[in-house]
């Protein structure tokens, strides 16, 4: 037999219907091998509902697990929505984080219906020692925005830290509790960072008139007074009646104040209203309080946010 016919006998025993077949599937068995290892479905997962809570989050976990964050920079946690894919990353999560204390109105039941499937969540909001409203319509309400102290943040960690360890299988718990000290230790410098830079502002003028009531933590830890708020409630789904913006004229007349804080999103609406409606001119100085921007937008990162919050508060109340 010469080469020619020997390689066209090889040719049709290998490539017989039966041979064919066979080579078919198992090549199905190699991509269903290959597709189950790389789509990550075996790493561990740990699911975040806010930004400001991410980003504290990847901080404590690292490399040890895969963190999806559901809410978008630059959104607000009050109002946000998430889309089918991220309610059913929710529900194939090891751990759920989220803020609690009523923050994510829109994603609480998500979080719920995960519990009740067995995800372990954790409501970080009522582990830190959480406040509650002193006024207007969320009085005696719980206040969820513990993050503007950076010294209940720094307990927010160890809770994470804890959690993850405990409850997202596979993770290496000495790493998480180094990366845990490391980024708490930031924090313990923030905290003294923001005291240093506050303690410029004379003790009459370290009064604060928000868009919302959102800065009590940071009132509490750095003795501010708070005035009033534009909208008097805990959450920016609330709007500001006649009479609301007629009290709060009131107090900062009262107060002497000149400087309302409000968040970046809407600093010279806020001016015009206060303005037409009450007959109030004062400077409307812009903060990132409740989101995380995109990179390069000014609050990227908790820490970044902090001190660009800090750095606009000392400013606007010293030369207010």
């Amino acid at each position: 037999m010469n080469v020619d016919a020997t390689d066209a006998t090889c040719a049709h025993r290998r490539w017989t219907p039966r041979r064919l077949l066979l080579a078919c599937l198992a090549g199905v068995l190699l991509l269903g091998v290959s597709g189950c290892a790389g789509n990550g479905k075996d790493r561990p997962s740990v699911v975040v509902t806010t930004n400001i809570l991410g980003d504290i989050t990847r901080n404590v976990v690292g490399d040890e697990a895969e963190v999806t964050v559901l809410m978008q920079a630059d959104a607000d946690p009050h109002s946000f929505g998430i889309s089918a894919p991220q309610a059913a990353s929710i529900e194939q999560a090891d751990l759920i984080v989220h803020n609690g204390l009523g923050l994510e109105e829109n994603v609480l039941r998500h979080v719920v219906a995960a519990e009740e499937a067995g995800v372990a969540t954790l409501a970080v909001g009522e582990g830190v020692d959480p406040l509650t409203y002193t006024a207007g319509e969320s009085a005696d309400q719980p206040d969820p925005h513990f993050w503007t102290d950076p010294e209940r943040v720094r307990k927010a960690v160890e809770l994470i830290a804890d959690d993850v360890t405990t409850q997202v299988r596979g993770v290496d718990g000495p790493t998480i509790e180094s990366n845990a000290s490391a980024y708490a230790a930031q924090l313990t410098e923030l905290t003294g960072w923001m005291r240093k830079q506050f303690d410029e502002i004379p003790p009459a003028q370290r009064q604060l008139v928000t868009n919302h009531h959102v800065f009590g933590y940071l009132a509490q830890r750095f003795q501010f007074r708070v005035v009033g708020a534009v909208i008097p409630s805990g959450t920016t789904l609330a709007s500001p009646s006649a009479s609301d913006l007629k009290s709060l004229a009131t107090a900062v007349r009262t107060a002497g104040v000149k400087a309302v804080f409000a968040d970046s999103s809407q600093p010279d609406r806020l001016a015009r209203v206060l303005k037409q409606e009450s007959g109030i001119d004062v400077d409307v100085v812009p903060l990132f309080s409740e989101s995380l921007t995109a990179k390069g937008k000014g609050a990227a990162t908790y820490l970044e946010m902090m001190r660009a919050n800090t750095t606009s508060i000392a400013t606007g109340l010293d030369t207010a």
